[in-house]
């Protein structure tokens, strides 16, 4: 007999706006994957955005699975994997994260690594290099880290917040790298100081739950929106126009080139309505933030023949 898994993973914004590389929130958009122990590993996508050729060893759930045993002195055993995924791939809702949280969890059910929720953020933030969306889909909610040199992530976890998101997802790519080969190397003093002073806002009215100042302050970015702008198709009209229809605020969902928007839950299909009118070449996603996390479920066992 061999166990069957199944784990969902949520995808997540990232920044916020000016909570750049710290601030991450989870959404009910999900990776899914079916996994059982066989011979040979074997990958299969099952939803039509997921690419259909690859090489298994190229596969980031393979190679962070891999990885994750190798840290742990383990061999990962092989297996089958059936995937369906939600999370448009290099659109900025965090669809890297997500594999790298379910490649950990697949190494610590089959190598039995028992991994605490610490180990797993820790792992997942130094695998994406930063600790935003890597957290909120460990965690779900909403997220606000910090990494050490070391790699030891430290967050602050908030759950409930009485608000819904719209994401205004365009039909092009955008890498993280592409996106970050705009941003300058340096800021001046004062600069930086707003900078700062617009990221701090940001979380303390998170923590807070002022919405209307979290839209006020996803909006005052100058860390990186304002070089990624000309990337991102639409980014003033999107702003401007989420804006009159009732938004909070609008932001970069990552570094773009989905953008996404905070909203009273009571205006959501509504708004919907008018930004599809508007925006016909976006997908237009209305979602909450998703509050479990990664979730893992033994579905069954099944007999080898």
């Amino acid at each position: 007999m061999s166990k069957k898994w199944k784990i969902t993973v949520p995808g997540s914004t990232a920044n916020l706006g000016p909570g750049f590389d710290s601030i991450g929130l989870s959404l009910s958009l999900y990776l899914q994957l079916t996994v059982t122990l066989q011979d040979e590993w074997e990958i299969i996508h099952l939803s039509e955005d997921l690419p259909k050729k690859f090489e298994i060893e190229d596969h980031l759930i393979y190679k962070i699975a891999n990885e994750t045993a190798k840290r742990y002195n383990k061999v990962m055993p092989a297996c089958r994997i059936e995937m369906t995924s939600e999370l448009p791939f290099a659109r900025g809702i965090g669809s890297s994260a997500a594999a790298i949280v379910a490649g950990i969890e697949i190494a610590n059910l089959l190598c039995d690594l028992q991994l605490t929720v610490q180990d797993k953020l820790n792992l997942s933030s130094q695998f994406e290099g930063h600790p935003d969306n890597a957290t909120a889909s460990v965690l779900g909610g909403l997220t606000i880290s910090s990494m050490d040199d070391e790699g030891n992530v430290d967050t602050i976890h908030i759950h409930d917040l009485d608000a819904s998101f719209v994401l205004f997802i365009p039909d092009v790519k955008l890498k993280t790298a592409e996106a970050r080969n705009v941003l300058p190397d340096t800021f001046k003093r004062p600069y930086a100081v707003q900078a700062s002073a617009g990221a701090n806002m940001l979380a303390a009215a998170l923590v807070l739950k002022d919405y209307e100042r979290i839209g006020k302050y996803m909006e005052s970015d100058l860390f990186h929106e304002p070089f990624r702008a000309n990337l991102v198709p639409y980014y003033h009209e999107i702003r401007k126009e989420a804006k009159k229809a009732g938004a909070y605020g609008t932001a970069l969902s990552g570094a773009g080139p989905t953008m996404i928007s905070i909203i009273p839950e009571s205006i959501g299909q509504q708004f919907v309505a008018k930004m599809e009118e508007l925006f016909p070449t976006h997908k237009i996603i209305l979602t909450k933030p998703d509050q479990h996390g990664v979730h893992v479920e033994e579905i069954s066992s099944v007999s080898k023949l």
